[in-house]
């Protein structure tokens, strides 16, 4: 029990550090899982890790979810905004094609690729903000490609942040963005299997409700680093650091 508590908690830094950095969070766990062949990792603790980081951005962003009721506008945009990740998230999970794109070769490759996008979309010049000028076909364009963090090493925070840094919307509103757009994401990635957890043996329900707590503790703390950062630097750091992971994983996969 004591060695599957130290896995759920080296997962459970990974998730909740990895989920709202545009590093992809579902890379990471792959490639820890299969370097060291964790025996805790199975796709109930990872739905039971999203859960975590639903719950630590819900509490995170409370007043502005409550002041959702007064901005209908902003809602109907997240929910636009959502829809398309959703449809498709949910095809290839029913249709188990979800399980061809997580390989090792894969998440280098896309980490590598839209590492170097998100270095360009970072560029942009600044002149939009979400009060004013997020609309129905911004948030279209950001859901768009949103699609595209359903292949591991995308990233799903880097995609949005990189769909809006090349919309011209500054950083941390980028963030913000990125971060509303993921409630929804992390609540079809969490219940879409939580009907499992009746199917699985007591050890295995604590491990889940462990793995959930530290997962809201790690992305908590990894939210409101990440916007404080984000207020004064630009995103080389997690440009440089992609770069760095996917130079390992091909030197790995080809050499």
């Amino acid at each position: 029990m004591f060695q599957d508590f130290i896995e759920i908690l080296i997962l459970s830094a990974i998730q909740g550090i990895s989920e709202f950095l545009p590093i992809s969070s579902s890379a990471h766990l792959i490639i820890v899982s299969s370097l060291y062949d964790l025996k805790t990792s199975s796709l109930l603790i990872d739905i039971s890790l999203h859960l975590g980081s639903l719950f630590a951005i819900i509490f995170f962003f409370r007043k502005d979810l409550f002041d959702l009721k007064n901005n209908q506008k902003l809602l109907k945009l997240i929910i636009i905004g959502s829809t398309p990740l959703i449809v498709f998230g949910y095809i290839l999970y029913s249709t188990e094609l979800i399980h061809l794109l997580r390989n090792i070769e894969v998440i280098a490759w896309t980490t590598l690729l839209f590492g170097i996008i998100l270095y360009f979309a970072d560029q942009r010049k600044i002149d939009q903000n979400i009060s004013s000028n997020l609309n129905v076909r911004s948030i279209i364009i950001i859901g768009l490609f949103q699609i595209l963090a359903l292949i591991p090493g995308v990233s799903r925070a880097g995609i949005t942040m990189t769909a809006a840094r090349f919309l011209k919307f500054n950083r941390v509103d980028s963030g913000k963005i990125s971060f509303l757009l993921s409630i929804p994401a992390l609540a079809g990635a969490s219940f879409l299997g939580l009907k499992d957890i009746n199917n699985e043996s007591l050890e295995i329900n604590i491990l889940v409700i462990i793995a959930v707590v530290l997962s809201f503790l790690f992305s908590y703390m990894t939210v409101k680093f990440f916007l404080n950062y984000i207020n004064r630097f630009s995103l080389n750091i997690f440009v440089i650091y992609r770069l760095i992971i996917a130079i390992i994983l091909l030197m790995i996969i080809y050499l």
